[in-house]
């Protein structure tokens, strides 16, 4: 937070300044996923900061990556991931279909945190593969599921045009990933 205040004071003084010049209050748009929880109580407070209206960004899903950063935030990871093993290599290493088509690439290992292979390492990537060292190989077979949660979110999800929405363990709908639909206008 006292970053964040340090950070956002010369931010807030434009924003009082372009009210002057303006002659109307003007809102600013900030909060993303770190500092979310610190725009939002601001919010609250509009008569001392300025209007502001929050862009929370990733909590929506969540991810593993900010969940290791940032544990003090109260999201939990609501985006999995399935991969399914297509190979066995050798006593210690499985290959699967999690490739860079699957899941967001531009983070260095792990990009993903293994739920049911435990003590699972990434150890390769590829367009269409994701090789994974593990203690035992004999426990895997070409077609188990494996369940991922992914490190960065925000460019997985964009990878797909729906989202599935799951309880109790069963589909209950599905979601349009709006973030495909984008284009250059010029």
């Amino acid at each position: 937070k006292s970053a964040c205040d340090l950070e956002m004071a010369p931010v807030f003084e434009l924003q009082k300044s372009l009210e002057k010049s303006l002659g109307r209050p003007i809102k600013m748009v900030a909060g993303g996923t770190p500092t979310f929880c610190i725009q939002a109580a601001r919010a609250a407070e509009p008569a001392e900061r300025g209007l502001i209206e929050c862009s929370p960004g990733t909590f929506i899903f969540w991810d593993e990556g900010y969940a290791n950063q940032l544990p003090d935030l109260p999201f939990e990871p609501a985006a999995v991931l399935i991969t399914r093993v297509i190979s066995i290599v050798d006593e210690h290493t499985i290959c699967t279909d999690l490739g860079h088509k699957s899941v967001a690439s531009e983070m260095p290992f792990p990009r993903v945190a293994f739920l049911n292979a435990p003590g699972a390492t990434a150890i390769g990537h590829s367009e269409e593969h994701l090789t994974i060292q593990v203690s035992n190989s004999a426990v895997y077979k070409p077609g188990d599921c494996i369940y991922c949660l992914p490190r960065h979110i925000c460019p997985t999800v964009a990878l797909y045009e729906k989202v599935y929405v799951v309880e109790d363990n069963a589909v209950t709908g599905n979601w349009k990933t709006v973030a495909r639909d984008r284009y250059i206008n010029i």
